[in-house]
C-alpha cells in the first residue's frame, strides 16, 4: 500500500465531503459502487475507525483534506 493520503484518497474524502450520495461518487470517480464501498472501507481499517463520520473526522485531524500546495509548473 502507498503513502497516504494519495491525490485519488484525497479526491474521494472531498466528494465525500461534499455529502454526495455513494452512487454520485462513483459516477465522478468512474468506478461502480462495489469499488467505491472497497475503498472506503480500506480507508476505514487503515485508520482503525468504524463509520465513515469517525472516517472523516480524522481525516481532517490527519490533514488529509487539506490542498497541496500548487507547484510553479501548475
Amino acid at each position: 500500500m502507498g503513502k497516504e493520503p494519495t491525490t485519488a484518497t484525497q479526491h474521494l474524502l472531498r466528494l465525500m465531503r461534499t455529502g454526495a450520495t455513494d452512487r454520485a461518487i462513483a459516477r465522478e470517480l468512474d468506478v461502480s459502487l462495489r469499488t467505491l464501498n472497497r475503498r472506503i472501507a480500506r480507508l476505514q481499517s487503515l485508520l482503525g475507525v468504524q463509520s465513515r463520520f469517525q472516517l472523516g473526522v480524522l481525516a481532517a485531524e490527519l490533514e488529509w483534506l487539506a490542498v497541496p500546495p500548487r507547484t510553479s509548473n501548475e
